[in-house]
């Protein structure tokens, strides 16, 4: 746990991911930087829409939201604990750390632009 925000690592969500574990995973990043890749499984859910999303993640446990760095999923994570939603984490060094770990990415599905 850094600054009070719930974090786990790759190796932990790797660990979880091969173990069968269930846990949803969602990226906060913008369309263009999804375009790029994302993590097996996970869902788009930009930053900014997450005010207006919030409910489609309630009930899901553990959810962990992942950036490319991991500081804008860290944001999420604060907001996201404060809206109530328990077992929250935050991916230390968000999907660059998941790359240099040699971590599989898969192609994101065409991305629209939020209008």
């Amino acid at each position: 746990m850094q600054y009070g925000i719930p974090e786990i690592d790759v190796a932990t969500l790797a660990a979880w991911r091969d173990a069968g574990e269930p846990f949803r995973l969602v990226d906060v990043r913008t369309a263009p930087e999804v375009v790029q890749g994302l993590i097996p499984g996970a869902v788009h859910l930009p930053l900014h829409l997450l005010p207006l999303r919030f409910r489609e993640l309630k009930g899901e446990s553990p959810l962990v939201v992942y950036c490319r760095t991991g500081a804008r999923s860290a944001q999420a994570v604060m907001w996201l604990a404060g809206q109530g939603l328990r077992e929250v984490y935050n991916l230390r060094g968000g999907i660059m750390a998941w790359l240099q770990a040699g971590q599989p990415v898969a192609s994101a599905p065409a991305v629209r632009a939020a209008g």
